[in-house]
């Protein structure tokens, strides 16, 4: 059995979405003898993590309400290498993506060591795809699943479908192919997103 770790690691000076400073974690430890304790300012949207409803969607769900169903089941890896730009609805024409499915991007983002303004996104073409097909969740190898489009148009037809959004996946070492995925965010109550660890087991 291999497992694959997916996730990003997190550490001050890590890179975050625009380089933006206020998205930067800040780790604050304190030592008392032997005690060693730390406490973190951090954004929810650090690292690898997944997204609420509520991030786009005003009332929407927030992160603990999602099923643990839904992200501990199997999911598809999908080699997107190939594309450039952006993720569009052709690209998706010529792989195997069926109802239910939970897929995951692999782009040239997974190869990025620092924050890349050009990073591959899904476009709203694509999204419409998805959201036709009917896929139970979507993941991408970019800290956003769009890139400043007006509105957020990817991240609406994901969200009013139903469909769960992890961003921030690091799949340079993942073959294409099906795994069982263990995506756990921690249970924060009313929140718009959480970070997650999250790994791929090869079945």
């Amino acid at each position: 059995m291999k497992i694959y770790d997916v996730s990003l690691p997190i550490f001050e000076g890590m890179p975050v979405y625009k380089n933006k400073p206020e998205k930067q974690p800040v780790f604050n430890t304190a030592q008392n003898g032997h005690v060693t304790e730390t406490r973190i300012s951090m954004d929810v949207h650090t690292g690898t993590h997944v997204d609420a409803p509520l991030h786009m969607v005003p009332g929407g769900d927030t992160i603990e309400t999602l099923p643990i169903e839904k992200l501990v089941r199997k999911a598809k890896v999908i080699d997107l290498t190939s594309s450039t730009g952006f993720i569009s609805a052709e690209d998706l024409s010529v792989k195997d993506i069926q109802k239910d499915d939970f897929v995951l991007f692999k782009t040239k983002n997974s190869w990025d060591t620092e924050f890349n303004f050009e990073f591959i996104y899904v476009n709203s073409d694509a999204a419409k795809v998805l959201a036709e097909i009917g896929i139970a969740g979507v993941g991408i190898d970019a800290l956003g699943v769009e890139r400043a489009q007006e509105n957020h148009p990817t991240h609406k037809q994901l969200f009013q479908n139903n469909i769960i959004i992890i961003e921030g996946l690091q799949l340079k070492e993942v073959p294409e192919g099906e795994y069982l995925m263990v995506a756990a965010p921690l249970k924060i109550r009313g929140l718009d997103a959480s970070p997650a660890r999250i790994v791929l087991i090869e079945q």
